[in-house]
């Protein structure tokens, strides 16, 4: 099985927001200013020149750890086999799931791998669901999940994580993987039977050259450049061997050695001439037929309706002879659409064989004969936080006790109980509650309560001086009346909730306008800052330093403006800290921090509510849902017909 199919987006370990199950991660103003800034294009300029030594002299000076070097879909087997089974599969499939009982057993029976290569239907195909087109295939260019979905197919990796986020090398692409006792170098030695999807060998020097495009500042990726600007450089002592040197001994520098690769020869000569990537014909040619080193590769293409992808043979084999796992899916196709009803339609139809349920499709929609002569459903814990976001920016919410009357307006038990169904668990931070990076005694989840609210607005100076009955303020001068828009993606079950919340502020003289919005417009408004309120989501990365690039007060995503000296210095221990207990600690102390600033209002955590075709197996959950780990998707198999 391919390292990065296994592994699924095992290098995207950076937090992203939510819109309709997609997950934007665009480039800033900053980064679009510069690669429309007429300078000639440096390969690398955000690094600092630096002279590597040699290996003898490396050796002689550092004293090297051993870290694992793990094929997951092994490391789940190892996992099952002390796992009792609950049900057959016979009877998993005529349940229908209205009970934890119920799930319990359709994940025990479904969920498992299979026990001999003859079981599995090699040539099948999936057709999966997806509520929008990728903007880009190129491996480090990602913005959205459908993009990390299909590059973690497509893409080559070096590392991964499990169920439990613990970090490893894979074996699909790494011999061996030590670290320096002192925590400043990582070394790295690659397999020697990679290539291409056009059948050159993959290399160090990928790797190498793949780090100073992504710390290069004319290049528009962010969210890539985001922990890999942690690294003080790569270095390739020969074709297979990689060290990466830190610029201090970080807690989270085993996260940072994790990015996405490029082919060298494809892109070194055309970059200068176009360091977007994406706008000359060269450039073009390759979004259309990349060059790929995972799995998969690019089949075809149909924008707005479909793409589909096919298994790589020469991933798996090498000079004649098998050297991986067999990727279990011939072809993969993701299918574009963006309404959700007419998406479960096709579930129900069977052309369709994966799809994210919302509450009202889990509760009321799936639970008959239409839905389960074709399908199940399961579900498992994720650690996906939705709220409204505040941006602090603006003269609304600026003032914390503003933000916070927002929180204490908000009807969170009709949230809650009617529009989620009970489904959804109330939400108080940036950490769930399972998370060991929750503080230890956790503060209580808003509740509404229109008095307090009131008298936060009215210590805040919104009041009503005219006796229309709207608030309103003396701002530069000038009166301002509470009036805003709280933007979010064109989705029922979102705008529902935002259009609870209008009718909440009304009752405390707050006007409050929803607009909905396709997601890539939503997505642009929000990342240039051109909002007043936003609805959407976070889900968890592997490791909670990512929260750095939301809530710093430099942070690439920090989208709000949000600022709090006590919190960036905070990040900055909690970054050097290598005792994972004292990091807990700091990590927990951060979660308090946002709580009592509210810059967002944190609604709920979403657990991963999905329906599966009765022909999958191997389906399994994480904190990250069902896909987004190792081995994640790369489990999932049909069986021999």
């Amino acid at each position: 099985m391919s390292a990065v199919h296994k592994l699924a987006v095992s290098w995207f370990v950076a937090l992203v927001l939510l819109g309709t199950g997609c997950q934007p991660d665009e480039e800033s103003a900053g980064d679009r200013a510069s690669v429309e800034d007429d300078a000639p294009f440096v390969l690398g300029d955000l690094i600092e020149p630096f002279d590597p030594p040699t290996m003898d002299e490396l050796d002689s000076r550092v004293e090297w750890m051993p870290q694992p070097v793990e094929d997951s879909l092994a490391r789940l087997q190892r996992r099952q086999e002390d796992e009792p089974l609950l049900a057959t599969v016979d009877e998993a499939l005529a349940l229908r799931n209205d009970s934890p009982e119920a799930n319990d057993k359709i994940l025990s029976a479904l969920g498992r791998l299979p026990e001999d290569p003859d079981d599995v239907d090699w040539n099948a195909t999936i057709t999966r669901h997806t509520s929008a087109d990728v903007r880009s295939t190129n491996p480090i260019m990602g913005s959205s999940t459908i993009e990390f979905d299909v590059s973690g197919l497509t893409g080559f990796g070096l590392f991964g994580f499990d169920w439990e986020f613990n970090r490893y090398a894979a074996s699909d692409t790494v011999v061996s993987w030590e670290t320096s006792t002192d925590r400043m170098y990582d070394r790295v030695v690659m397999r020697d039977d990679l290539t291409w999807s056009d059948g050159q060998p993959i290399t160090a020097h990928d790797i190498v050259f793949s780090y100073q495009v992504i710390m290069s500042s004319a290049v528009p990726v962010p969210a890539m450049r985001s922990g890999t600007d942690k690294l003080r450089w790569v270095e390739a002592y020969d074709d297979h061997t990689l060290v990466f040197f830190h610029q201090e001994p970080m807690a989270t520098n085993q996260w940072h050695v994790g990015f996405g690769i490029l082919p060298r020869h494809i892109y070194e000569e055309s970059i200068a001439g176009d360091p977007t990537l994406q706008n000359s014909p060269y450039h073009v040619a390759y979004e259309k037929a990349p060059v790929t080193g995972g799995a998969y590769v690019l089949h075809r293409r149909v924008l707005g309706r479909e793409i589909i992808l096919r298994r790589r043979e020469s991933w798996y084999l090498h000079e004649g002879r098998q050297v991986r796992d067999r990727p279990f899916f011939e072809e993969i196709r993701f299918q574009i659409i963006p309404e959700s009803s007419v998406a479960l339609l096709a579930v129900k139809a069977g052309d369709i064989e994966e799809k994210i349920l919302g509450p009202e499709e889990w509760v009321t929609k799936t639970d008959g004969p239409d839905f389960y002569r074709n399908n199940t459903k399961a579900y498992g814990l994720e650690w996906v936080y939705f709220h409204f976001m505040w941006n602090n920016r603006t003269e609304f919410f600026s003032d914390p006790r503003v933000r916070r009357a927002m929180s204490y307006a908000f009807d969170h038990r009709e949230m809650h109980e009617i529009l989620l169904y009970g489904l959804a668990e109330p939400a108080n931070g940036i950490f769930h509650p399972t998370s060991r990076w929750a503080p230890e005694d956790p503060p209580p989840a808003y509740q509404q309560d229109l008095d307090k609210a009131e008298q936060l607005l009215d210590e805040a100076g919104w009041i009503d001086t005219t006796g229309d009955g709207i608030r309103n303020k003396e701002i530069d001068g000038r009166q301002r009346r509470f009036e805003f828009s709280i933007l979010v993606v064109n989705a029922a079950e979102r705008i529902a909730i935002c259009n609870l919340l209008q009718q909440n502020l009304a009752q405390i003289g707050i006007i409050c306008h929803v607009r909905p919005l396709e997601f890539t417009v939503l997505q642009e408004k929000t990342l240039q800052g051109h909002f007043h309120a936003s609805f959407g989501g976070w889900g968890t990365g592997a490791y909670p330093d990512t929260n750095e690039n939301i809530w710093r007060s430099d942070g690439g995503r920090n989208y709000v403006g949000y600022s709090n000296p006590e919190v960036d210095a905070l990040f900055d221990q909690a970054l050097t800290e290598l005792d994972e207990t004292k990091r807990e600690e700091l990590f927990g102390r951060i979660h308090l921090l946002l709580y009592e600033d509210q810059p967002y209002t944190w609604l709920f955590f979403r657990n991963s509510f999905y329906a599966f075709n009765k022909r999958l197996r191997g389906y399994n959950f994480s904190p990250r849902g069902p896909f987004n780990y190792g081995p994640g998707f790369g489990s999932i198999w049909k069986p021999a017909l």
